[in-house]
């Protein structure tokens, strides 16, 4: 039998890796991760300031590290086999680019400049830039936030945009136009930069951008110039045009080809963001909710358009047509900080003994400190008494995006010890998973069942068993440990022909599921409470008056 390979690349927050995937079974013949080297070291980044960049050498180095590092691990004649390459990337993450497309960290005079580099996702620096679009939108004859919730956002891609031309008069005076990080790597596999003639990714543009049809594509000239003049003329060195993901970007430029010792005929797909393709991974299909957890997490819903389409669905992070299955509507969701919150604890404890014993004792701590925390917290009772605490660490992305709000923990006394601190932590990323829920259901969206992938999902049982408890419903857990990157490699085996329709992708190259968490109804009843008492404190921390 003639095997198809196909490769799916997944560029997360800390790391990338690759997939090579047998495109008719879904097996996986060879894998490869790569840490970004520069963000290890935390360069170019400020989280005092919400600072978060990342230089494009991290990502052209480890595109080719994980590609080629996952062909070494598979046999050798798989190589003449692949048929397609797809890759999906954070976002929104934004870079300048010049006329060629080449972000402007990757000229020398730029080499060292933050603001020449991919603005990650999780950057906050644009807080007021995105209120002011939103102020703009909600008094504009058309408001351009109505598919995005109603709610233009920091981390999306026209508030980083300005903010970075506000702050940085040398990225004014040579960037030509911008590309998302997912659009930028897709068009550099195929040696077409160009920002005009690139593909731009639908998922990218619809849920970031404030791309519609009923715009005629991106926000007016007249609009983004009444936001500020520095954005005139903008719009038209940018896209009128979007593509879904099952759609080539093109073929595999002869640099490429020769650097991973494939063939120039591969195809490569229209790139999307991770949590959509994961969703894809994870054998999305209407009305399921995908919950991709990890960092922080994105939730992916899908519906037929003649179902839902005419709803606008306040708070979210937009409905867009195809930004995760073709023909179905896309909506998104998510927190800022799910696993964050976690680490950020893990900090607390392990820093000082790092301070105070070296980094030998601090290493060992940190390696066991969350498991040992989870399974003192699991043993804990669940009471109406419980402190209870709110996961807005890193702002709220949803339901209502605002990033200036805090973290707060509520009920604590001089009983309260480090598993009980860290079970309210857990109970607040459930309880924020909750209020999304919560929304959609309100709005007309019916959710008929949970599916959870990513690190969280496949490695913490304590953190699973409570969401289920919270949300009550139950929870299955893709097999696939990359789903991703699988989600990827099914957009490739579309893109390069193999199948016709996502679906079909997803049918033959799906890895079903290999846990499922069941609520359990002693307490349910008891988080019902605790999840209200949660509501009240975020209410009372999000409208209390400032101090002078």
């Amino acid at each position: 039998m003639q095997h198809t390979y196909v490769i799916g690349v997944d560029f997360g927050t800390d790391s990338v890796r690759a997939l090579v995937v047998d495109a008719h079974t879904g097996q996986t013949v060879g894998t490869h991760v790569h840490e970004y080297v520069r963000w290890k070291q935390g360069l170019y980044c400020d989280p005092a300031q919400s600072q978060f960049r990342q230089h494009p050498l991290d990502y052209l180095e480890g595109l080719e590290a994980t590609i080629a590092g996952a062909l070494a691990k598979a046999p050798a004649e798989v190589r003449e086999q692949v048929v397609g390459i797809s890759v999906d990337t954070t976002g929104s993450t934004p870079v300048a680019v010049d006329k060629t497309g080449r972000p402007l960290a990757l000229r020398p005079d730029f080499a060292e400049n933050p603001n020449g580099m991919f603005i990650l996702w999780k950057d906050h620096t644009a807080n007021a830039e995105a209120e002011e679009i939103n102020q703009l939108a909600h008094h504009w004859d058309t408001d351009y936030t109505k598919y995005v919730g109603g709610i233009y956002s920091s981390e999306w891609f026209w508030a980083k945009m300005l903010r970075t031309l506000r702050v940085d008069e040398s990225v004014r005076e040579h960037a030509f136009s911008w590309v998302e990080h997912c659009d930028w790597i897709s068009a550099e596999l195929t040696g077409i930069t160009d920002p005009l003639a690139l593909r731009r990714s639908r998922c990218a543009a619809g849920h970031k951008a404030l791309w519609h049809n009923e715009f005629d594509g991106l926000p007016s000239d007249e609009f983004l110039t009444r936001l500020d003049p520095l954005l005139s003329g903008q719009r038209d060195r940018l896209f009128f045009d979007t593509y879904t993901s099952d759609q080539p970007m093109g073929t595999l430029s002869p640099e490429w080809a020769e650097k991973l010792g494939l063939r120039a005929s591969v195809i490569v797909g229209v790139g999307a963001f991770d949590a959509h393709m994961g969703a894809v991974g994870a054998q999305i299909e209407p009305y399921a909710f995908v919950r991709v957890m990890g960092t922080s997490t994105c939730d992916m819903l899908v519906a037929p358009n003649e179902e839902i389409g005419h709803l606008l669905i306040r708070g979210i992070c937009g409905q867009v047509d195809g930004s995760i299955l073709p023909g179905m509507l896309g909506m998104e969701a998510g927190q800022s900080a799910f696993g964050d919150v976690y680490a950020w604890f893990a900090r607390l404890i392990v820093e000082p003994v790092r301070q105070l014993l070296g980094e030998g004792a601090a290493s060992e701590l940190a390696q066991q400190l969350i498991p040992h925390l989870s399974e003192q917290a699991a043993q804990l009772p669940v009471t109406e008494r419980d402190a209870v605490a709110v996961d807005w660490f890193n702002g709220r992305r949803t339901p209502d995006a605002n990033h200036t709000l805090k973290g707060a923990i509520a009920g604590l006394n001089l009983a309260t010890d480090a598993p009980r601190v860290f079970k309210a932590l857990v109970e607040a990323t459930a309880y924020g998973s909750r209020s999304i829920v919560d929304r959609f259901v309100e709005e007309g969206v019916p959710i008929k069942k949970v599916i959870a992938i990513g690190g969280v999902a496949k490695k913490s049982p304590f953190v699973m068993q409570t969401l289920a408890d919270v949300l009550n419903k139950p929870i299955q857990v893709a097999r696939a440990d990359q789903a991703c990157a699988l989600g990827a490699a099914m957009c490739a085996a579309v893109a390069a022909g193999v199948y016709a329709t996502m679906e079909e992708a997803q049918q033959a190259m799906g890895s079903g599921f290999d846990a499922e968490y069941h609520p359990r109804p002693e307490q349910v009843a008891v988080y019902e409470t605790l999840y209200h008492n949660y509501l009240h404190l975020g209410s009372f921390i999000e409208n209390k008056p400032a101090q002078p």
